[in-house]
């Protein structure tokens, strides 16, 4: 992460000398909104964790100095305009000082639901691989997961290889959706059997992105 000291001089570090800094657990949830100055992204850069500039006590401080829950930083990001900085972390303990997880743990009220609305972040299949995860470690009875699991290996691969003929075969665009969606899920089934997060797919997909 040390070339990146030399982008300092790029970031919009607006009239008072700060740039806001998003932190992002690694699993992609966001867990606070702090500032930086450019001697906090130094301290940052050179000792791996998280350094912030406090607005209310007027210093530069390391996340979890006096709590130990530390942000052992894992990248670093700038927005389209130079203008914000985005750090993913890896959290120890907590990310709030009032005991939360995250900072953001209070409900404005639900959003109002439009017909035909999609859904296109992640949130629907982070939710499945939650589920698919409490299943191998959970197993409850009459499940079509945990049965998956029981039979181990050459039926969840067997599995994904169906799904993947029946899109092929789909005669329609209906067809296609639906047999897409079976293989998502039992793909996912497939990457919990061998430990692997949704996450790291991801960032393999994020890291061809910027190399292509």
């Amino acid at each position: 992460m040390s070339d990146l000291v030399d982008k300092l001089d790029s970031i919009d570090w607006g009239s008072d000398g700060l740039a806001p800094v998003v932190v992002q657990e690694k699993n992609g949830d966001v867990l606070t909104l702090a500032y930086l100055n450019r001697e906090a992204l130094r301290k940052t850069l050179d000792t791996g964790y998280a350094h912030y500039y406090s607005r209310s006590k007027k210093r530069i401080r390391m996340k979890g100095e006096i709590s130990g829950n530390v942000q052992a930083i894992k990248r670093i990001l700038l927005d389209c305009d130079d203008d914000a900085v985005l750090f993913v972390v890896e959290q120890e303990g907590v990310a709030c000082h009032k005991g939360e997880e995250s900072c953001f743990f209070k409900e404005l009220g639900e959003v109002e639901e439009h017909s035909g609305g999609i859904d296109y972040s992640l949130q629907i299949l982070k939710e499945l691989e939650a589920v698919i995860k409490d299943r191998k470690e959970n197993p409850t009875d009459g499940s079509y997961t945990c049965r998956l699991f029981d039979e181990g290996k050459e039926e969840i691969y067997k599995k994904v290889g169906e799904e993947l003929i029946e899109i092929f075969v789909a005669g329609d665009k209906e067809s296609i959706r639906y047999e897409s969606a079976d293989l998502l899920y039992h793909l996912m089934v497939l990457l919990a059997f061998n430990d692997i997060e949704l996450a790291e797919v991801m960032e393999v997909l994020s890291r061809r992105r910027k190399g292509g």
